[in-house]
């Protein structure tokens, strides 16, 4: 394919247009746990033209709480999630790729998860939905491309828990991927996710609402469903690093107009934020609930600990043994959730194999979510048009 001068675009302006969620359905599938999942829905989006020879496929796999809707505008106006990557002329152009996004199994956009019909009971599966494993989402996308007519992927490409999927599409279907690019992503979770993942889901376990049996959905968002909350308002710590949330809001406290500081909590013994950095996480929490399934979330976040290639193949280097694919490994030097040593990891067992891999650490302030940030887009632009461009 022809080169182009890269052009920086870092804003989210929907300039792909409209984009309609579709759907693809499936008998099931045997998930690693050996239970059988069935029947079974995946939610996509696409964005550009399918080559003739269906060589310019690129999948892009969303994180935790992400969906299929990864560019453009849907049909309510709202605009992808990584749109600033994904469009004409941009880091993943639209111009030259066939762009596939589906959300993930045991999501709540679409894709099978526990808020579907469980066909053995007529109602949602909530609480008895089965455990996955990320390999098990991978599986899944795997017979998504095969509806598609695609056999071969020019890259997988995803952040955070889509960086795990991404590596393990290059290590479980090496004849099927050319290139991955793993953002921000471990080739197993630490101890330290792992007890952020567990304090959240207890955060949702200890819901009142929830103590009462498998809520309802409805039910649960009217009466504010504080668990899911609580769980999100972790998580977000996380993804954040200490210079941007010093930068954003230092200590400035959001009732200016009072002198000193309250000494004293609410009627009920709990407290309305007094700083904004409260407020912030108050609000992200809040339009969590309104938008996220707490089951997926409990599911989602147990896939994640569960992942861990060294453990499974007993050390990286023999996990990585059969990759063919050319892998990009990107990390942020702020994120401290899945810090560059974990991205070090995974190219010294790379380069133990003699692999084809490179590494860039980026000095981007904003944290782990530093690839969903649009001031970050402009040096992700580069590195994603040189690295395809490479790509054979």
């Amino acid at each position: 394919m022809p080169t182009e001068p890269i052009r920086e675009y870092a804003d989210s302006d929907g300039r792909y247009g409209v984009v309609q969620t579709q759907y693809a359905r499936f008998d099931g599938i045997q998930l690693e746990s050996g239970f059988y999942l069935g029947p079974l829905t995946v939610a996509y989006e696409t964005y550009g033209t399918l080559s003739p020879n269906k060589d310019n496929a690129v999948l892009v796999v969303h994180a935790l709480s992400g969906d299929a809707h990864a560019a453009g505008k849907d049909k309510d106006g709202r605009i992808g999630w990584w749109d600033a990557m994904i469009g004409p002329g941009k880091g993943i152009d639209t111009d030259r790729y066939f762009v596939i996004c589906s959300n993930c199994l045991g999501g709540c956009k679409g894709s099978t998860g526990p808020r579907s019909i469980n066909p053995a009971t007529g109602k949602p599966y909530g609480r008895s939905f089965p455990l996955i494993t990320m390999s098990d989402m991978v599986n899944v996308q795997r017979m998504l491309m095969d509806h598609l007519g695609i056999d071969c992927l020019l890259t997988v490409v995803g952040g955070s828990m889509g960086g795990m999927q991404a590596l393990d599409w290059a290590v479980r279907y090496p004849s099927r991927v050319r290139s991955s690019v793993v953002i921000a992503a471990t080739a197993r979770l630490s101890p330290q996710g792992i007890a952020f993942n567990w304090v959240g889901r207890n955060a949702i376990y200890s819901d009142p609402i929830r103590a009462c049996g498998d809520p309802d959905k409805t039910a649960l968002r009217e009466k504010d469903g504080r668990g899911l909350a609580v769980a999100r308002m972790i998580g977000h710590i996380t993804y954040l690093s200490e210079d941007t949330m010093e930068v954003k809001f230092g200590r400035k406290r959001k009732l200016t107009d009072m002198e000193g500081f309250r000494y004293s909590l609410g009627e009920n013994g709990t407290e309305d934020g007094e700083f904004e950095v409260e407020s912030y996480l108050e609000h992200q929490g809040s339009a969590f609930v309104r938008r996220f399934d707490e089951d997926s979330y409990i599911i989602i976040t147990k896939a994640i600990d569960y992942f861990d290639l060294e453990g499974q193949y007993g050390s990286l280097t023999n996990a990585f043994k059969d990759i063919t694919a050319k892998i990009l490994v990107i990390s942020f030097s702020s994120d401290w959730l899945y810090p560059s040593s974990m991205s070090h990891a995974i190219v010294k067992a790379m380069q133990a194999n003699k692999k084809e891999v490179a590494f860039i650490e980026l000095d981007l302030p904003y944290g782990h979510d530093s690839f969903l940030v649009n001031a970050g887009i402009p040096s992700m632009t580069r590195i994603m048009k040189g690295f395809l461009n490479g790509v054979r």
